[in-house]
């Protein structure tokens, strides 16, 4: 579908495509401007829900769903912002909202669910905001257990053993049921690990091995689980000083982590801020990086970079001896610390760029090397079948022709070997989320998938589903599956085919 067709049948759609309801009453319609945001359309994904399920059996579908393209693209992320008069300052504080897109030879359904975490159901019967929040000082009015206290269970959605797990950094995953997302509760994988953080980030390899971190106080927890979804092994260890360490990446051999130079100052936490405020960006110190072997998690080194803030890695793979890998690359914490409690206000202001990084550790000398690309972009991913293993493809969203603010609005695939780009521009008319690569078989080769994603239509006030064919992104859109309503914005999440 080009670009000129897509906005050409935007436009002209009738009334008659919105006519679907919400699944909600009248009285929770999350339409409603909230009163502590600003009227800003373009920003209308961050206001919040007010605590509704939503779902829609059958999304309108623009050009043609793939005939191979058939499962559940689950997604997560931050849905409610608001309770009693109060505003979360921060977006990664809002409650998790998990939504489960289910392509079906009968078309595309939507449903979404807030995660009933403990946090969730007391604040939700109380109607106020009852603990503190990552990025919000909140004087906690009910005793504060454990990390799990304040879990959010908002940030990506995983399929293991058999049910799903909504996850948040800080604290436990959440297991959901994942036909209907209903909520099962905290997850403990052995008595000793309760409670213990587990990261939003787990990496799968292509035989279903699943790897993940949680970091706490200065320590680092490592796990390995089966592609059954038994826990195979985990270690504690020191790790590097870091107040936050969002994410890693895994190659044949390694597990990589950066910790950027992110100090908590404990005194401005006692004082009453929220941990994003008491967090300080400490230029002059270096970026660690820690590399932990696969096979035996109490092996490992530790080499140095210029000080700089990562929060997502594409991919990692190793030969002779160096291990390559990418992530996305900002300079500091502007973005988390300025830039996002803004947007939460509804100011539409330009963020700071984050730009394709990649490393190249060569393990024998000690020695890194890094290179960079000026592209605007986040959220990167590669074909689920070269996790862990070399690969010639990534795919992010990314902010193409920008003037007034820095919002992703296109998506670009790069050929790493060849550093070619294909890419395709919405526009001004929408935000895009995450994208993720769903291959079209098993047999096929990598980057021989389609590329699917979430976007909000700025005009219409509405969210799509995106479907594009991964090889060729220029040429727009194979089918947009839109809905009668608008979401939250996400963050991270899957797709699982059903011939999987």
């Amino acid at each position: 579908m080009q670009r000129r067709h897509f906005l050409q049948s935007v436009g002209v759609a009738t009334s008659a495509i919105l006519a679907p309801a919400w699944a909600v009453s009248a009285d929770n319609n999350p339409l409603k401007p909230a009163p502590l945001f600003h009227a800003n359309s373009k920003l209308t994904c961050l206001r919040g829900f007010q605590g509704q399920d939503v779902q829609s059996e059958h999304a309108w579908i623009e050009g043609k769903l793939p005939s191979d393209l058939r499962g559940n693209f689950y997604r997560n992320g931050p849905g409610l912002f608001e309770r009693g008069g109060q505003r979360y300052h921060h977006w990664f504080d809002g409650d998790g909202m998990v939504h489960a897109w289910r392509f079906t030879d009968q078309g595309v359904a939507h449903q979404a669910r807030f995660v009933r975490t403990k946090k969730f159901v007391a604040e939700q019967q109380a109607g106020e905001f009852l603990v503190p929040a990552f990025g919000t000082a909140i004087k906690a009015k009910i005793p504060m257990r454990s990390a799990d206290s304040m879990n959010a269970a908002n940030t990506n959605v995983v399929q293991m053993g058999g049910r799903l797990l909504a996850l948040w950094e800080g604290g436990s995953a959440h297991g959901l049921d994942a036909q209907n997302l209903q909520t099962q509760g905290v997850v403990t994988w052995a008595p000793e690990l309760a409670g213990m953080p587990f990261s939003a980030h787990p990496k799968v390899e292509a035989d279903g091995t699943l790897w993940n971190f949680g970091t706490m106080m200065g320590k680092l927890i490592l796990y390995q689980f089966s592609p059954q979804g038994k826990l195979l092994k985990h270690h504690v260890m020191n790790g590097p000083n870091s107040a936050m360490v969002h994410d890693f990446v895994v190659s044949q051999k390694h597990l990589i982590f950066l910790f950027s130079p992110i100090a908590l100052n404990i005194d401005k936490l006692k004082s009453g801020v929220s941990m994003v405020e008491a967090m300080e960006w400490q230029a002059q110190e270096s970026t660690k990086v820690l590399i932990v072997e696969k096979a035996d998690f109490s092996k490992s080194r530790l080499l140095e970079l210029p000080a700089l803030m990562v929060f997502h890695f594409g991919n990692a793979w190793e030969e002779n001896n160096v291990i390559h890998l990418d992530f996305v690359k900002s300079a500091d914490m502007g973005n988390f610390q300025n830039w996002m409690p803004k947007i939460m206000r509804g100011e539409d202001v330009s963020s700071e760029p984050s730009t394709p990084a990649f490393l190249s550790i060569d393990l024998s000398r000690q020695r890194i090397s890094m290179t960079e690309r000026s592209e605007n972009l986040e959220f990167p991913r590669v074909d689920p079948r070269v996790v862990g293993q070399r690969n010639q493809f990534i795919y992010y969203p990314v902010a193409i022709n920008k003037t007034e603010n820095n919002a992703l609005n296109g998506v670009m695939r790069l050929d790493r070997e060849s550093g070619k780009t294909d890419s395709f521009d919405f526009g001004d008319r929408c935000r895009l989320e995450e994208h993720v690569v769903v291959p079209k078989s098993v047999a096929s080769k990598e980057g021989e998938a389609w590329l699917v994603g979430v976007g909000f239509d700025i005009q219409r006030q509405t969210s799509f589903a995106s479907v594009f064919d991964a090889q060729n992104l220029a040429a727009g859109p194979v089918a947009l599956a839109h809905l009668p309503y608008w979401l939250p914005h996400c963050f991270h999440g899957n797709f699982y085919s059903s011939s999987a």
